[in-house]
């Protein structure tokens, strides 16, 4: 058993917590378990005193490590007055259970632990009710200890945020709320789907950001949205999908939607719960990958994000991995990478300060290309104004001045921009080349 002093560099004014990261031969690959645990508890608030690594061949049914280990963890808890001890991986509720006896504190799972910083970053009401359900799904398996352990705790970590009152009722109250949260659900994600449904009927080209959390999608997010959401160099910094309709240089008006950020073993009741959430994803016509590219196990955090896209059933989008951060790089430059039949498959770029954003709308460009209508306009004197709308927008192949003063375009625009724009007084049809199916 490894211990790890974290006394000195502990940022966390919560309870004094005791880690225990459980290395199995089904995570022995994961290079960065460790870290990523201690990382997770510091974004919780918890004042993180000591991690322990210990190492096992299976698991117990008491207590899933040793008896042994148990006594010296329980040696710990009592020098050093722990409040809390979190075990990564997943316990049993029998085995939590048993822990609590044994080391007289309460105890709980990495999974407990990453529901407990959905609940505290939720900020929209969907978003509230997307982590209170799942809260209550994974408390709901843990009834067999009883509540009295939850008095005692009075909201701490693990019952804080949504649902917080609702956790010191009985079983049946707690299954009442769950199908009341559920109805509220069904609603929202009613409008939601009206919402989606009008975006498809205009046609509109859906982006969908993807991939592992603190991987940057959101600072990506603000790049091309030139929209304020929050990003912070933390997990999780963002929870609340945000959706932003954009004009896109060469591929025009577009929908882009920033979603939660994965992470290994991801608790099966909150991707359950955020199913609708998630559903922006799969109905993308492009979904950005995007990737740490300074983080040393990124291909662990690849295949982690695929797993997860392919649980929600959205492998088949066309996908392009978006290797951000080479700021952090030494001496990178942005740069395209094609496959052998020419094929953008990868892009790499700084949010943060910019480079290679250009080489990113060139990539949007070529995947949405299929979405997009050439065609030739003429523009009498009166709409000549329309001309600077579409420079701005840049998708002008050429363009010249009739005899009559008439402006005559040929443009390369999505189809609802082509539909609004031949609404529009002055403007008129010469030929239009519908787009060719990828």
């Amino acid at each position: 058993m490894e211990l790890f002093d974290r006394q000195k560099d502990s940022v966390g004014q919560g309870e004094k917590t005791l880690l225990v990261y459980v290395e199995l031969p089904s995570n022995r690959h994961i290079h960065n378990g460790l870290d990523e645990f201690l990382e997770l508890a510091n974004s919780s608030g918890l004042d993180v005193v000591q991690a322990l690594k210990v190492n096992r061949n299976t698991a117990t049914a008491q207590y899933f490590i040793g008896s042994g280990k148990v006594d010296e963890i329980a040696e710990l808890v009592k020098e050093h007055e722990i409040d809390l001890v979190i075990f990564a991986p997943e316990l049993t509720p029998s085995q939590e259970r048993n822990l609590e006896k044994k080391l007289n504190c309460q105890v709980m799972d990495r999974t407990g632990l990453i529901l407990d910083i959905f609940a505290l970053r939720a900020q929209s009401f969907e978003g509230k009710l997307q982590v209170e359900l799942a809260q209550l799904r994974h408390l709901s398996t843990r009834l067999v200890r009883g509540w009295t352990h939850l008095e005692r705790q009075k909201g701490g970590i693990g019952l804080r945020g949504p649902g917080e009152t609702q956790l010191e009722t009985d079983k049946r109250l707690i299954a009442v709320r769950i199908k009341n949260i559920t109805k509220r659900l069904d609603k929202v994600h009613k409008q939601r789907d009206l919402g989606r449904k009008s975006r498809v009927k205009s046609e509109l080209p859906m982006i969908a950001l993807a991939g592992y959390t603190n991987a940057g999608k959101s600072t990506l997010f603000n790049a091309l949205t030139k929209a304020e959401v929050f990003a912070d160099d933390r997990l999780f910094a963002t929870l609340d999908s945000t959706i932003r309709r954009v004009i896109l240089p060469a591929s025009g008006e577009a929908v882009i939607a920033d979603t939660v950020g994965f992470i290994q073993d991801l608790p099966h009741e909150l991707v359950a719960a955020f199913k609708s959430t998630l559903e922006e994803t799969r109905r993308a016509n492009v979904l950005l990958h995007v990737v740490d590219a300074s983080d040393e196990y990124n291909l662990e955090k690849i295949d982690q994000v695929e797993d997860i896209i392919n649980e929600i059933d959205a492998n088949k989008i066309p996908s392009i991995l978006v290797m951000n951060k080479i700021d952090r790089l030494e001496n990178f430059k942005p740069r395209i990478d094609r496959d052998k039949d020419g094929r953008i498959y990868r892009v790499w770029i700084s949010a943060q300060n910019g480079d290679g954003i250009d080489l990113l709308y060139q990539t949007l460009a070529e995947q949405l290309s299929g979405m997009m209508t050439r065609a030739k306009i003429q523009l009498d004197v009166n709409a000549a104004y329309i001309r600077s709308e579409i420079h701005n927008i840049g998708y002008i192949h050429n363009e010249k001045v009739d005899d009559f003063g008439q402006w005559i375009l040929e443009i390369n625009v999505t189809n609802h921009y082509l539909s609004k724009l031949l609404h529009k007084q002055g403007v008129k049809l010469l030929w239009e080349q519908k787009p060719q199916q990828r």
